[in-house]
């Protein structure tokens, strides 16, 4: 009978798995690769298992974006119900952007999924209770939410774009915009005068301050609404 020698080695332990570390690799994943390059495969190779141990954890990619998503919203702090509410929705909107800017591709993800997981969920319920706490209807708030949505995270989308493509022509966003401005400039001005004139406010270099306007205007055409069921309240 013939006898294994012992060479002190142990058996090569199968790695334990579960969802939370699977949505962490997806996370940095999402940073490293984009939205595009986040595949179950690539996902797998990261953890260092096999595609099929994902799927016990994730049912499909489907499912892990929505679970990518509820994490994205679980690290954005929800604002209270305090008055005055425009200043509430206008820490939403800056908590919101900043959250997204943090991971590659975030604004896109959130995008293309929608609304689900608990913590996801709890940020849209804090917004329409914030809105119909200030006097909207539960129509207006479910309307207004939806444009807020849009405008943060379409916004933050045009942001990481911008810096994708600075990336890609080995330059940075503040560069890429002075091109595009100078390009607007030097166009036919009695063809395009409001164009060559407004160039450098058509490719606005200043992120924060266009952002702020577009909350400040979203706001203020909400208080127009609010004030217009003064209007029509009976005396």
């Amino acid at each position: 009978m013939s006898v294994v020698p012992y060479t002190g080695a142990r058996p090569e332990r199968r790695r334990t798995l579960d969802r939370a570390q699977v949505v962490e690799a997806a996370l940095a994943l999402l940073d490293e690769v984009g939205l595009d390059g986040l595949t179950m495969r690539s996902l797998a190779e990261r953890l260092g298992v096999r595609a099929t141990a994902l799927y016990r954890h994730v049912r499909d990619k489907d499912e892990l974006l929505v679970l990518l998503g509820d994490a994205l919203a679980g690290a954005i702090e929800p604002v209270g119900l305090d008055p005055p509410w425009q200043a509430r929705l206008r820490e939403l909107a800056w908590r919101v952007r900043r959250g997204l800017l943090a991971h590659r591709d975030a604004a896109r993800l959130l995008a293309a999924t929608m609304p689900s997981g608990p913590r996801r969920l709890a940020h849209v319920e804090a917004l329409l209770a914030l809105l119909t706490a200030a006097g909207f209807t539960p129509e207006e708030a479910a309307r207004a939410a939806y444009h807020f949505n849009n405008l943060v995270t379409e916004f933050v989308a045009d942001e990481v774009r911008l810096q994708l493509a600075a990336e890609a022509a080995g330059g940075d966003p503040q560069a890429l915009l002075a091109e595009a401005s100078s390009r607007l400039a030097a166009l036919p001005a009695g063809q395009f005068p409001h164009l060559t004139r407004h160039a450098v406010g058509v490719v606005d270099a200043d992120r924060d301050a266009s952002f702020r306007f577009g909350v400040d205007v979203w706001i203020k055409g909400m208080e127009q609404l609010l004030a217009a069921h003064a209007d029509r309240s009976p005396d």
